[in-house]
């Protein structure tokens, strides 16, 4: 019982250190996501390729992408808020 105990006690540590590991590396805000998401595509604005961002409300992120012709767009960078 001892075992089980502890266990359980080693997974609910690891559950609550992801959590909060989750929330605390996220940005506050989807303002603050989408100003760090156009800081960093004026560092990759070329003029032979399109980059862009774009916001995904199903995930709750920035995405910072490079839009390829031939294929899908190439996800270069997530910009993550925290949502509730």
């Amino acid at each position: 019982m001892k075992i089980i105990n502890l266990v359980f006690q080693f997974l609910m540590s690891i559950s609550l250190i992801a959590i909060f590991l989750y929330w605390s590396i996220a940005f506050d805000s989807a303002f603050e996501a989408d100003r760090a998401c156009h800081s960093d595509l004026s560092s990759y604005l070329v003029e032979t390729e399109r980059y862009g961002c774009d916001h995904d409300t199903e995930t709750h992120q920035w995405i910072l992408y490079k839009n390829l012709d031939v294929s899908e767009a190439e996800i270069i960078k997530r910009f993550r808020y925290k949502f509730l």
